[in-house]
């Protein structure tokens, strides 16, 4: 259970706990971030060029597609956790991918950093809704 639920945050984790770092945008709540919010928060930790920015556009367009599809098919009584579990986790790995492919070295070391600060805050949350029971 612990899996899927780190999973699951996996998928939307970045773009929740960066909007959450943000401190939330007009009550998004558990909405994904627009793609254009998501270009213009990775310019803001890798400074993109203009066709970086038009790259990276196309490619958070493509995932939200991807992931609204999926959030319907799931919300839908869709199929197999385990099976979704495993395309959210392959889709993510496809998105850092192509994000990758469209940054400089420089770039990806920076990406890889703010990825890594993501993570360990998304952890943090996450143990931290554990210990304290997640009651509601």
């Amino acid at each position: 259970m612990k899996k899927l639920v780190l999973s699951l945050v996996l998928v939307a984790g970045l773009a929740f706990a960066a909007n959450a770092q943000q401190g939330g945008q007009g009550g998004q709540g558990r909405r994904m971030m627009a793609p254009e919010d998501r270009v213009k928060q990775l310019d803001e930790k890798v400074k993109l060029t203009d066709d970086q920015k038009t790259k990276a556009t196309a490619v958070y367009t493509e995932a939200a597609e991807t992931q609204k599809k999926m959030r319907e098919e799931m919300m839908a009584g869709g199929g197999d956790r385990d099976a979704m579990m495993a395309k959210m986790q392959k889709m993510q790995s496809d998105l850092d991918t192509k994000v990758n492919a469209i940054l400089n070295d420089d770039q990806k070391k920076a990406y890889k950093t703010w990825q890594d600060e993501v993570k360990a805050a998304r952890e943090k949350m996450m143990k931290e809704r554990q210990q304290g029971g997640g009651g509601q």
